[in-house]
């Protein structure tokens, strides 16, 4: 293991990189306990340098969970980190079909809200959502979770770890909000790309999909309450986990 904090490893490589729990101390749950530190980090797709390959296989990561598709896999495989099992966990993201013929940023800000709402109403999602919790819960630790950016389904599953230990929705929200402070390299490559193909009019329709807002992680809880009255519900009814997978995870996420 690293004797570096995790609190100042930034990758080149992968700038959403960071642990579930924040910085210093982790945040602080409501009943005054903390997040602990080192047990589940998240991340944008692993594309790595060898030195960022090096600085996590140091933290010691058992599990990768990779929630893209198999399509986005293809076109971008993780490298591989010495000492960590991977496996893929597919949650559906943003619909190529759909980017592609945006009109509007209102449209695209609609497709976003409608992803959201599939974390909550996809079977496919809740699927995989319930593996990566239950593997959180009961296997080796450290783990990683990911996506393509870092920022939708894994801003999602941070959410609902940060909920599980007892995290307010307040700290949560601004937890979430990070991604487009730590990510904006990374928002930068993507508008350039899309300037270049398809015109510099494009970048503020695209723009929405290449940053988190208040209003998409709220469309997910919205969902949540309509469809399992609370969290509670939604991870015990929605996503199936027991009270003994439950417990379990939230004693490992807490300090």
């Amino acid at each position: 293991m690293s004797d570096t904090p995790s609190e100042l490893l930034r990758l080149a490589s992968a700038d959403n990189f960071r642990d579930v729990a924040g910085v210093g101390a982790g945040y602080p749950t409501t009943d005054g306990g903390r997040v602990r530190r080192g047990v589940c980090y998240r991340s944008n797709e692993l594309q790595l340098h060898e030195a960022d390959v090096a600085a996590i296989a140091d933290l010691g990561i058992q599990v990768i969970h990779d929630l893209r598709s198999t399509l986005e896999i293809e076109a971008h495989p993780d490298v591989p980190v010495p000492g960590a099992r991977w496996q893929q966990l597919d949650v559906s993201g943003i619909p190529t079909e759909m980017i592609e013929i945006l009109p509007d940023t209102a449209a695209a800000e609609r497709v976003m809200l409608d992803v959201y709402e599939s974390f909550v109403r996809s079977e496919q999602a809740r699927t995989s959502y319930a593996a990566l919790l239950t593997c959180l819960a009961t296997d080796d630790l450290p783990q990683l979770f990911h996506c393509t950016a870092g920022k939708d389904r894994t801003g999602w599953a941070a959410a609902l770890l940060l909920e599980v230990a007892g995290v307010d929705r307040a700290t949560i929200l601004e937890d979430y909000l990070l991604t487009n402070e730590v990510s904006s390299i990374t928002r930068t490559k993507y508008l350039a790309l899309i300037e270049e193909h398809l015109g510099a009019e494009k970048m503020a329709v695209y723009e929405p999909t290449l940053v988190v807002k208040e209003a998409y992680l709220q469309m997910a809880y919205d969902a949540v309450a309509a469809d399992h009255g609370s969290v509670a519900g939604y991870l015990r009814d929605g996503l199936g986990l027991s009270d003994d997978v439950l417990g379990r995870l939230r004693e490992r996420l807490r300090g």
